[in-house]
């Protein structure tokens, strides 16, 4: 389609305009990159083939957006009551959408910890919540978005934001607070350094990860500052040893790192939850089906073999940690049990 509209702007300039946008809705409303970017093709199609002209592209798009990504979120809700392990939403490493007045508020809403609050509401309340908390659209256009009247809407919107002020922390650390303590963890957990990890970890503390049936978890999940950090302690020096790269990056908005092999192919992601000046929670996103967009995959079974075999080598640094940690296994197991 290459109408313009009175402004000389072609229909696909407009939307590429407002793609950022679009993608940024539907991911919230989705917490899937893949169905997201799938969320948005659909949305140009429609787009692209409608015989009229909006007269607010933008409200337009961001309405046919989200009634697609509903749809969507219905179905994704039964395959992920049968998702094997923790589900964690795919890591975004940047969020195309930006807003220099409201920065904080959308780094904020993509972290894993407010997706996985998301999780909570009805798919119309999911969308009313993103629409109007997130991206601030007026209740007329989240009315039209989700084919309810503006009252519904506004009974949705107060029950969506109970439930969401309800699941935070009372207190959460600011931004700066948040990467100095992720630099040093990462520089803890490069050294083995229990002591220095015991400190930086609240005392209950946990490592979760979302293996999806189709790569190594933390079984069910390790708990406790002391058996978080012997874990680490222990891991991560063995997987750097075999020329693993943990790579700091910005995951969700949040401090985190992109954990890759020796040929720079993704292993996993890690996402840090800071509260009181402490990391209380440590998700890493193993599901390969979940790393794709984020480039060559590598074969994780692999990697634990490997890394489990460096840590259970003869010491040849009297220093060195041992192969387990307050009596647990070293290794992530297969379908959430440990050996």
């Amino acid at each position: 389609m290459s109408a313009r509209s009175g402004g000389g702007t072609t229909r696909a300039e407009e939307f590429e305009e407002l793609r950022p946008l679009l993608f940024s809705i539907a991911y919230r409303i989705l917490g899937s990159v893949g169905e997201a970017e799938d969320a948005v093709q659909e949305t140009w199609l429609r787009h692209a083939n409608s015989g009229t002209r909006p007269v607010s592209t933008k409200a337009f798009l961001a309405s046919v957006v989200t009634r697609i990504s509903i749809d969507v979120l219905r179905s994704a809700r039964v395959r992920r009551e049968a998702y094997v392990g923790p589900w964690f939403p795919e890591p975004l490493l940047a969020d195309p959408y930006e807003d220099p007045a409201r920065s904080a508020e959308l780094a904020d809403s993509v972290s894993t910890a407010a997706l996985l609050l998301l999780e909570r509401l009805s798919p119309p309340e999911r969308a009313v919540f993103v629409l109007r908390e997130v991206f601030g659209f007026g209740f007329p256009e989240i009315a039209s978005a989700v084919g309810r009247t503006e009252a519904a809407c506004r009974q949705l919107a107060v029950r969506a934001r109970r439930h969401m002020d309800a699941g935070r922390p009372r207190y959460e650390a600011d931004r700066r607070e948040r990467a100095e303590l992720a630099d040093r963890f990462l520089g803890a957990i490069r050294e083995g350094d229990v002591e220095a990890l015991r400190e930086l970890l609240a005392a209950d503390a946990q490592l979760v990860g979302d293996g999806g049936g189709k790569a190594p978890q933390w079984g069910g999940g390790v708990y406790g500052a002391d058996e978080v950090a012997g874990v680490l302690a222990v891991v991560v020096p063995s997987f750097l040893a075999i020329g693993g790269v943990v790579e700091p990056h910005t995951v969700n908005g949040q401090p985190g790192a992109i954990v890759r092999d020796r040929d720079g192919r993704v292993v996993s992601t890690l996402a840090l939850d800071v509260l009181g000046g402490r990391i209380q929670t440590i998700r890493s996103v193993l599901n390969p089906d979940k790393l794709g967009h984020l480039g060559p995959v590598a074969d994780a079974w692999t990697v634990v073999r490997e890394t489990t075999a460096q840590a259970r080598r003869p010491a040849e640094q009297p220093d060195r940690p041992p192969d387990r940690a307050g009596g647990r296994p070293l290794r992530p197991d297969r379908g959430g049990a440990r050996a």
